[in-house]
């Protein structure tokens, strides 16, 4: 899942005082890190939620294959019978197929929207419990910082391994087991007006090329 990536940046710090400060009060700031990326791999639940993704892309995609391949072969069959056709006809029928398509690229891009929002709904509740069970660590140890090493930020550069809570934190989301994933919506009705769309991996997909 590209989420992945974009979603390692919500495990970063999660509490943001100044150090300064912290040193003025004459308190030693308690700083430790996690990689994000690790724990999100290796985080109960991921797998079902790509496999969930994947699975209603799938369902989107073969309606848009089908009313894709609807629109291709209307369009050969224009080609093939043009130049028997009047003008006006060719016009009418010109004029038909460009408005079918528009309602091709208008689909592709409803099916960009759908795949992003499906993704992030998806997502967000193995976020939620990640940045919770990372307080929890947080609270109990009395961290003051807690820096994210696998971000691509690039917020530590380096650091003393032994400050690294990131199997602490798997080994909690671990024994918390798997959160429930969000119902799988039902897939939008196929239309007469025919779209095509490929998709590549759970994160977006890509837009077709479409015949002229």
């Amino acid at each position: 899942m590209r989420s992945s990536t974009r979603a390692a940046a919500l495990v970063a710090a999660l509490t943001f005082s100044m150090t300064g400060v912290l040193v003025a009060q004459g308190t030693a700031p308690k700083i430790v890190y996690v990689n994000s990326q690790k724990i999100i791999a290796q985080a109960p639940g991921r797998a079902d939620a790509e496999a969930q993704f994947q699975k209603e892309m799938d369902q989107y995609k073969a309606q848009l294959q089908k009313m894709g391949d609807t629109l291709k072969t209307q369009i050969a069959d224009y080609q093939k019978n043009q130049a028997t056709m009047t003008a006006t006809a060719r016009a009418a029928r010109e004029k038909d197929l460009g408005g079918k398509q528009q309602a091709y690229q208008q689909k592709v891009q409803e099916l960009e929207q759908t795949a992003q929002q499906r993704e992030a709904e998806l997502v967000r509740p193995i976020m939620e419990q990640i940045n919770k069970i990372i307080e929890q660590i947080r609270t109990e140890n009395n961290y003051s910082f807690i820096l994210d090493a696998g971000s691509q930020a690039g917020v530590v550069v380096a650091a003393d391994s032994s400050l690294d809570i990131t199997d602490q934190v798997i080994k909690k989301l671990q024994a918390a087991g798997p959160v429930a994933l969000k119902s799988t919506p039902a897939p939008a009705p196929a239309t007469s007006k025919p779209t095509g769309a490929t998709t590549q991996k759970p994160t977006g997909v890509s837009r077709p090329k479409t015949t002229p």
